[in-house]
């Protein structure tokens, strides 16, 4: 290390206690003022006109606090219809993308490995995907019944598309050398498509992930619309049937809330386990 560069290091000025919250602070702000304004003019204009289909932003908050968030601080200001709600809705969920994500990556990783399996199961597959997922919402109920089943088997027939063409697609583009190597070298097949292939098809796999993730939540609350007492989706139809406007605007907000925490939290995770590919390509580049 030459003197130089010890002597820049030493005259580096510290950086400022707080400035990192500072600049999320100011980042966050930037994200969120133009929402700020629009709950505004939201709130101004309801009142004025006494719209009676689109209910003051306090009043569906005051709605999102009696129905869920108005609970002791034991429980995280939870209500008890909280609990019961968002753990049918959120097991449901997670339980049809958990089923949908490891079926698309079992099954994109043999297409995109196997042309000839590619051939054969492409047009099925195709077809498969062609099908608009509410529509076998009716079948779904003939064969499983009202209840967690359905919801379930709704929920990963529709989400599983993006997982299984990602994979399929991510698989396709290890370069061949690398297996090759890996042949040369001893290593048996499913030692290389744990090791080379699926890492490198990483960063495809989660990005169908997080598409498949937002239509889950999607399917969720439509396989709730059927027959369900308990869950979001549940409550927003109840809602609706009752006319009950603020109560039916608390669960398409509580709804919104989800979807923007999922992704943020998903985002989270991918960068923090794909770090080590995002420090490859810089390190190729």
């Amino acid at each position: 290390m030459s003197a130089a560069s010890t002597g820049a290091r030493a005259v580096r000025p510290a950086r400022r206690p707080g400035a990192g919250a500072a600049r999320a602070a100011r980042g966050f702000a930037e994200r969120v003022w133009l929402v700020a304004v629009a709950a505004v003019l939201w709130e101004v204009v309801t009142r004025a006109v006494e719209e009676t289909y689109f209910p003051p932003p306090t009043t569906i908050a005051r709605t999102l606090r009696e129905l869920w968030f108005g609970g002791p601080a034991s429980h995280l200001f939870l209500t008890d219809q909280a609990m019961d709600d968002f753990a049918t809705s959120l097991t449901h969920l997670f339980i049809g993308w958990a089923a949908a994500g490891a079926a698309g990556v079992a099954v994109g990783a043999a297409i995109g490995r196997s042309a000839v399996l590619n051939d054969l199961l492409n047009p099925v597959l195709e077809f498969l995907r062609a099908v608009p997922p509410p529509t076998l919402v009716p079948f779904f109920i003939m064969v499983f019944q009202l209840g967690a089943t359905m919801q379930v088997v709704t929920i990963a027939f529709g989400v599983v598309w993006p997982v299984l063409l990602n994979t399929a697609e991510g698989v396709r583009t290890v370069e061949p050398l690398q297996l090759d190597t890996a042949r040369v070298f001893g290593v048996g097949p499913v030692r290389r498509l744990l090791t080379i292939v699926l890492p490198a098809a990483a960063p495809k796999i989660f990005a169908g992930l997080r598409v498949a993730l937002s239509f889950a939540l999607i399917l969720m609350v439509l396989s709730e619309l059927f027959g369900s007492t308990a869950g979001i989706g549940s409550e927003l139809i109840d809602a609706q049937r009752g006319f009950e406007l603020p109560r039916m605007w608390a669960a398409i907000v509580m709804l919104g809330i989800l979807g923007l925490l999922f992704n943020a939290l998903f985002m989270l995770l991918e960068r923090r386990l794909l770090a080590w590919h995002t420090g490859a390509q810089r390190l190729a580049g």
